[in-house]
């Protein structure tokens, strides 16, 4: 069943992208600059596919179960996350980090974290549709992931919404 095979997906990929968001607050928390900087790479690379995917054919699926306003909730929390991760990229830029903008750039990691497993739990919704649908959320991740783009680029080219400012 293609919802099972999706299901293992969409965790797997949650799992990654929350790994390496908690290896990023023990980062930051070091204020391990190296360390800092492959993460907010890997962070990127994993979650420009699948912000991706969500925002252009599953949130819009779900339409038919959630109310427009959860699905513009969704949306949100990806537009506070790509901020967030603006901040990151910014903060890691620093020459040094001061204590205080390592546990501002914790503080923004952990605003985000609920939204990682909060939306791991959509894939029990997908398990109602057709095939058909199911298919072409997978079929959307596929073409995210071949067009290869990191967090900054997707946001930045492709996505239409601007993210929240975040200081």
């Amino acid at each position: 069943m293609l919802a099972d095979q999706f299901s293992k997906i969409f965790r797997e990929e949650h799992r990654q992208i929350r790994d390496a968001l908690l290896d990023l607050i023990t980062a930051f928390s070091k204020r391990d600059r190296d360390q800092i900087q492959s993460l907010l790479g890997q962070v990127a690379t994993l979650t420009g596919p699948h912000f991706r995917y969500e925002e252009e054919t599953l949130y819009p699926a779900l339409t038919e179960i959630f109310s427009p306003e959860y699905i513009e909730s969704l949306l949100s929390d990806h537009d506070h996350a790509i901020g967030a991760a603006k901040k990151l990229v910014d903060l890691a830029g620093k020459g040094s980090l001061s204590e205080e903008e390592a546990n501002h750039a914790v503080d923004l990691i952990r605003g985000v974290l609920p939204h990682v497993s909060d939306c791991d739990g959509l894939s029990i919704m997908v398990e109602r549709f057709s095939e058909k649908k199911v298919q072409s959320i997978l079929d959307a991740r596929d073409r995210s992931n071949q067009a290869g783009l990191d967090l900054m680029q997707w946001a930045s080219k492709v996505r239409k919404r601007a993210a929240a400012a975040v200081a």
